[in-house]
């Protein structure tokens, strides 16, 4: 099958392949997935990185017997491997490469994340091959994302995308797990994410990976509701580079979302973590799927402790599903107090102005599915 033309492309590498076993940084996957990337440079094709690695790299000089690794080993490992990861990398190339950390803080965090996509914009404007990895040596939990598919993901909402290549150690999707049943059959192209589609995925069984079949997916779900047609190909077989030089699929293709979000939207719904919820009546929430802001007026309760900026979910009643995301312009604490009331009448009773709005309808994300 061909694959779609693409201009600017994110090609995502696991553990598994920077570092496949306790030795250190390898080449011997690596050399044809460079190649890739040179050839596409010479075609003109941007092409931005995201490498895992660094804790596996660093294995070598932090020797650690247990299958479970304390997380403060493993982010020694990672500051440690991050420089081997970027010395191996650099020597394939003739052009510069830039590496580019970042935690989901920097994401999440509007400023920042513009930011972010400026530089690797230029960067790419400049020819330099942004290596994009997660800043595992200092992020905590809360500013983690947590497994690279996903950052892949993000990272090509960021550059505004038309590809996205995750190499994985399997040759795509497969309708049952291929490690256990030889006879399952690869799924070459996958139009719509369903739930059917996340009961393929399984787990890994890498001690230093941190991701799977399952963020593979969810990575795929993110990226083409943007618009970006997203592969899981196996990064293990040099044929699988020559193929996608020749235009050919050869794992499994996602297909983009024909109405893609704006990017705005896709960074409420895909990269804001909700750190409270907004319960409103059934008015409310007719009136929000309408595009009108929410106020004060509608809420009938406040769940979480969240500050003003933080983004919040919104439900249609208490035990509802969600039907709004946004970012509020209260705390939790201020709504407790004006929940339920008219702003005139908030005016009155606390001596100030409020803010008409509690979450304005550009900050608002509706979510379809539900």
């Amino acid at each position: 099958m061909k694959m779609p033309s693409w201009q600017r492309a994110v090609v995502k590498v696991g553990s598994a392949l920077i570092a496949p076993d306790d030795t250190g940084t390898s080449s011997k996957y690596l050399l044809a997935i460079a190649r890739f990337i040179i050839e596409c440079h010479e075609r003109g094709q941007e092409v931005v990185l995201v490498s895992s690695g660094s804790a596996a790299a660093g294995r070598k000089h932090i020797a650690y017997d247990s299958d479970t690794i304390p997380v403060t080993v493993k982010k020694a490992m990672a500051a440690v491997g991050q420089n081997d990861m970027m010395a191996n990398w650099s020597r394939f190339f003739d052009f510069p490469c830039a590496q580019v950390l970042m935690t989901h803080g920097d994401l999440r965090d509007r400023a920042r994340y513009v930011s972010i996509r400026n530089t690797l914009h230029t960067l790419l404007e400049h020819d330099v091959l942004p290596i994009v990895n997660e800043n595992d040596a200092l992020a905590t939990d809360e500013m983690k994302v947590g497994d690279n598919d996903n950052l892949a993901a993000m990272v090509a909402t960021l550059v505004d995308a038309d590809a996205l290549f995750i190499c994985s150690d399997i040759d795509g999707l497969f309708d049952a797990d291929p490690r256990v049943k030889p006879d399952a059959k690869k799924i070459p192209v996958v139009d719509e994410i369903t739930e059917e589609i996340f009961a393929l995925a399984g787990g890994t069984t890498n001690k230093i990976a941190t991701g799977g079949m399952r963020t593979k997916i969810e990575a795929a779900e993110k990226a083409t509701s943007h618009g970006i047609d997203t592969y899981i190909v196996n990064g293990r077989k040099g044929e699988t580079f020559e193929l996608m030089l020749q235009g050919e699929n050869p794992g499994t293709l996602f297909k983009r979302q024909q109405d893609p979000m704006s990017n705005k939207k896709h960074w409420l719904r895909h990269t804001l973590i909700s750190q409270g919820e907004i319960v409103v009546d059934s008015e409310t929430a007719e009136s929000l799927l309408s595009g009108e802001a929410l106020t004060t007026t509608g809420i009938v309760d406040v769940q979480g402790d969240f500050n003003r900026g933080d983004a919040v979910v919104i439900r249609n009643g208490e035990n509802a599903e969600a039907v709004a995301k946004g970012i509020c312009q209260y705390s939790s604490h201020e709504l407790l107090h004006i929940k339920g009331q008219e702003v005139s009448h908030i005016a009155e009773q606390y001596g100030y102005s409020p803010i008409t709005e509690v979450i304005e309808s550009n900050d608002l994300m509706i979510l379809e599915d539900v």
